[in-house]
């Protein structure tokens, strides 16, 4: 009965439903596109540049891919708060909050894979980018669009793994209805007050979104073997 009453509820398009689909999909597009603009640049310069402490840099970048998403939501929570140093900007219980939060969590993950994707065109780059002369901005612009593919798939393990995110998001975001509700936050709300059809319905259109998306990755990877490698 419940997953029957969950399956009307996407069938038929139900607003408030989609309204929370809809604000999970724009949370996360944009918290995966700040995430990109920081991680694909510093992943790049890591790999391509040499200097003291280079190592550490590297095994923090790889460390931090596991980061805790609630301990991500705290800092955050603490940044954003009134007595904190960005509190003046009153983004704290926002969407804008949100996309913060989550740009954190997987800007590390993206930095760390871009890294190592990046230095391993290097090593079969490096000579003729040397011969070339091109200036270390160069180098890495060049290696960035040489991986454009494998990248694009980097970014979309990114945005998976910030959609299904639950911790940070109710942290900052508050999980006010209307405002600051999405799929995740929504299903853990819905199933503690037993309001299960909406938490179900949830439940499969974010599982749908996960799948779609690895689907999207797969895609971009198998295309780019035929066609590019």
């Amino acid at each position: 009965m419940e997953a029957a009453s969950a399956l009307d509820l996407i069938l038929s398009a139900d607003p408030a439903l989609f309204a929370i689909v809809r604000l999970s999909i724009l949370v996360t597009l944009a918290a995966t596109a700040l995430a990109a603009v920081v991680g694909l640049p510093l992943g790049a310069a890591v790999a391509l540049t040499r200097f003291p402490g280079r190592a550490a840099v590297v095994v923090t970048l790889n460390g931090l891919m596991g980061l805790p998403p609630v301990v991500v939501g705290l800092c955050v929570f603490l940044l954003l708060s009134r007595s904190g140093p960005l509190g003046s900007f009153g983004l704290l219980f926002t969407p804008a909050a949100m996309v913060i939060a989550q740009a954190i969590l997987i800007a590390p993950i993206i930095a760390a894979l871009t890294r190592q994707t990046i230095e391993d065109l290097w090593v079969d780059y490096r000579d003729e980018l040397t011969a070339m002369r091109l200036s270390p901005v160069d180098r890495a612009v060049t290696l960035l669009w040489d991986a454009r593919f494998s990248l694009v798939t980097i970014l979309l393990a990114g945005f998976g793994r910030a959609a299904a995110e639950v911790g940070a998001v109710m942290i900052v975001g508050g999980n006010i209805a209307g405002f600051t509700r999405v799929m995740t936050t929504t299903i853990a709300l819905e199933t503690s007050k037993g309001d299960m059809p909406l938490a179900i319905g949830l439940g499969v259109v974010l599982i749908g979104l996960i799948l779609t998306v690895n689907a999207a990755a797969w895609s971009v990877r198998e295309w780019a073997e035929r066609h590019v490698g």
